[in-house]
């Protein structure tokens, strides 16, 4: 998968819903929302007040030793 700021929540928890807690730690507590799962990872980290790249790089990090 590849995980852009772009990327759907709802997407990228329905390909790997091991990721929730990477959006627990930007105080995204709400992801079972209907509005939470459409918004993008760049949506998300702006209304939160934190660093959409730095939230995509630990998803990819964790998604890169998922698949080594």
């Amino acid at each position: 998968m590849v995980v852009t700021k772009e990327s759907i929540i709802g997407d990228v928890l329905d390909a790997a819903p091991d990721t929730a807690p990477f959006f627990f730690e930007i105080g995204m507590h709400c992801l079972g929302c209907p509005a939470s799962r459409g918004e993008s990872i760049e949506d998300a980290c702006e209304v939160h007040g934190t660093d959409a790249d730095e939230l995509i790089a630990k998803i990819k990090a964790h998604l890169a030793k998922k698949d080594a």
